[in-house]
């Protein structure tokens, strides 16, 4: 008999596979864990395969090959093999460094059926600038290369405090590469864009001409390429469900196999994660921890557990509400309900000591 004091628990619908923490970029947003995962910890080609065999089985639907850099593993013409053969929907999410034509030929081949490009701004000099490596050439060769095969294209552009007053320009320098669709995704704090957040957060005015300036996109390419934007929730009135929820719709595996309900999990004290080497993805699913921790609404605080919109944003958070408030039990501060939204308010004040070039913190590569 089913326990009635459980939730009921929905099929999830992806999985995120990091497959590696290496990156030849050193991205000052990357969203990646301080404490990140060396190489030879990594999990080989086999389990990977059987871990999209399992998400198969579960009613995963996507899986997102990501990382660090997934093109850094050797082995990864074999992975989207693995992820064809299991019936799962295979988004590619790179830097572009380390895929040349013929490499990106060979993934699609196997299988591959969507390609996710990040960039960093349209000037070259910034946006390498901001990478910390020389990679805004290679990055147009590949967005020129994809749209040669038979594979969906997405273009990701990371905007922040110091590339939207050229927003504008930025979106002009994606029509000229064509992608299916255009994702205006604001730096989210966490990882290293936590530590670099002074010289990243937007003002209220960047923000808002950078809303104006995305609606007027929509209505021009319409038809011809899609455009999202992701705002940041340091200017939001209520906050997004992190992940649509705790442990509701995804599964990420780090690069050694653990299994986490978001990407930043690992920061909130006391949690342990369960591994794909001593478990089923079904059973962490359903019965790890980790994942039962923030399900449902039995853990809310008020004002989240009488609020109507309870059900929609689930409270926000946990590792926002960790990393500001210092306690993943609270509301998010980001809720204008919350009690600690004063916190929010103080972030979005901060200011860099020289934004026209801030004293970066770069992400480092795992040995």
């Amino acid at each position: 008999m089913a326990d009635p004091t459980r939730p009921l628990i929905p099929h999830p619908l992806a999985l995120i596979a990091e497959l590696t923490h290496r990156c030849p970029l050193h991205c000052v947003y990357c969203s990646n864990p301080l404490e990140m995962v060396r190489a030879k910890s990594e999990l080989p080609t086999s389990e990977w395969i059987r871990v999209f065999q399992e998400a198969g089985g579960l009613g995963i639907v996507h899986v997102h090959l990501t990382g660090g850099e997934p093109a850094a593993r050797a082995d990864l013409a074999d992975l989207v093999a693995g992820a064809r053969a299991a019936g799962l929907y295979s988004n590619l999410i790179t830097s572009g460094i380390g895929l040349p034509e013929t490499r990106l030929s060979r993934l699609v081949d196997a299988g591959l059926d969507h390609v996710q490009l990040s960039f960093q701004d349209a000037r070259e000099e910034k946006a390498n600038w901001v990478a910390g490596a020389n990679a805004q050439s290679h990055k147009i060769e590949l967005a020129r290369a994809v749209r040669k095969f038979r594979v969906a294209f997405t273009m990701n552009l990371v905007v922040h405090r110091q590339n939207l007053d050229h927003l504008d320009e930025m979106i002009s320098f994606a029509e000229q590469l064509a992608p299916d669709r255009l994702e205006i995704a604001h730096a989210q704090y966490y990882g290293w864009a936590l530590r670099n957040r002074a010289a990243l957060m937007p003002t209220a005015g960047q923000l808002e001409r950078c809303l104006s300036i995305i609606a007027l996109a929509q209505q021009r390419v319409s038809g011809r390429m899609k455009i999202d934007c992701v705002v940041p929730d340091y200017h939001a009135r209520f906050p997004k469900a992190c992940m649509g929820g705790w442990g509701r719709k995804m599964i990420l595996l780090d690069p050694a196999g653990y299994a986490l309900p978001c990407h930043a999990a690992g920061v909130i004290p006391g949690m342990t994660f369960d591994s794909v080497r001593e478990h089923s993805l079904d059973w962490i699913w359903r019965e790890s921890g980790a994942f039962r921790r923030f399900r449902g609404e039995q853990w809310m605080p008020e004002p989240c557990r009488s609020c109507e919109r309870r059900t929609e944003d689930f409270g926000g958070c946990r590792c926002q509400a960790f990393l500001i408030a210092g306690d993943a039990q609270v509301t998010d501060p980001v809720c204008s309900l919350a009690p600690g939204h004063y916190l929010i308010e103080n972030a979005r004040q901060e200011s860099p000591t020289a934004d026209d070039s801030p004293a970066w913190v770069y992400r480092p590569n795992p040995i």
